[in-house]
């Protein structure tokens, strides 16, 4: 079904090129702007005249990682010795400002270094796609998602007024997400913050700005200061009867998981939301549970292989680094 999709949207998209700006979608995009925010008309025009549509991007946001990996391919593909090695040089860098991000916020340093080093490589790999363009594309020529992707879209203008963001240049994911910190432009206007002080919230240039703004995202939505995220689990017998796996957000209870066969440690109390992960490991099923702060990561990226990935990639960078000075 997803491959049928997938070739479906790709016959369905206009030829890589510029997006027409006389289309009757973009003209009164082009009008609301102007409306609500008081853009510039002539500007306006020159920036959608220059946006060009992809179908590659249609093509990526069709089938995305998450939903085509197995678990123990997607987990060899983010803990490599590389990307782990990368995460202990990153943290002994900026050491201090993780453990002021994790006083401030609550939120480990372990979670915001997974995170960094899921999204980004560190900053390596911040997305080869002009945000213009992945935005557009997906506004105007995508309509499963159209609506959500018009709107990042008017938050993306908005930002490149209010951050001083070269709209023809700046570049990110296929989804139009920016920065070392990977935040769609409602995010980053939302929740990004300045952690040098430099009067700026730059998730390009400033891992400062970048780290307080991951922890201060993960803050917002919700994290719980000193709760666990998730820990290994087995089944008391092997088949449980009403164990069923969750989609993203805790849907149970520790209580309720442990009635129905699930064994783990947590020290938390029966009624405190739970989640049953099940994926595939190297070696056959591999089960956790997971929490309420399993469920904040996800809110990042909506995939419980992300939210696991993130985990292990922080817990064994950790878990390596030398003893503070």
């Amino acid at each position: 079904m997803m491959r049928w999709l997938a070739c479906a949207l790709l016959l369905a998209a206009p030829p890589a090129g510029a997006l027409d700006s006389g289309r009757d979608d973009v003209r009164a995009f082009v009008a609301e702007m102007r409306r609500k925010h008081g853009f510039d008309a002539a500007w306006l025009d020159r920036v959608m005249a220059d946006a060009k549509s992809q179908p590659r991007i249609i093509e990526l946001i069709s089938r995305p990682a998450e939903a085509v990996m197995p678990w123990h391919q997607y987990r060899r593909h983010f803990l490599t010795p590389e990307r782990i090695a990368a995460g202990v040089e990153f943290w002994i860098e900026h050491r201090a400002r993780l453990a002021a991000a994790e006083r401030d916020t609550g939120v480990p340093a372990h979670v915001i270094v997974g995170i960094l080093g899921c999204e980004t490589f560190f900053g390596r790999i911040t997305g080869r796609f002009r945000v213009l363009d992945a935005l557009a594309t997906l506004a105007f020529d995508y309509p499963p998602r159209s609506a959500y992707f018009r709107a990042e879209l008017e938050q993306f203008l908005l930002l490149v007024n209010e951050e001083q963001v070269d709209v023809a240049t700046v570049q990110g994911s296929y989804a139009g997400a920016m920065g070392r910190a990977q935040f769609m432009p409602r995010s980053y206007r939302a929740y990004a913050v300045d952690g040098d002080g430099d009067e700026r919230r730059d998730l390009w240039g400033s891992w400062d700005d970048v780290i307080a703004s991951v922890a201060n995202y993960l803050a917002e939505h919700g994290w719980r200061r000193g709760e666990p995220v998730a820990t290994p689990a087995a089944l008391w017998f092997p088949r449980a009867d009403g164990l069923t796996p969750g989609k993203l957000a805790p849907d149970s209870t520790v209580g309720a998981l442990r009635d129905h066969g699930l064994r783990f440690e947590a020290a938390l109390p029966d009624s405190a939301p739970a989640l049953f992960v099940r994926v595939d490991g190297d070696s056959g099923p591999e089960l956790r549970a997971g929490f309420h702060n399993f469920g904040v990561i996800t809110r990042y990226n909506r995939s419980v292989l992300y939210a696991l990935a993130v985990y292990d990639l922080g817990r064994r960078i950790e878990s390596l680094l030398p003893a503070a000075p």
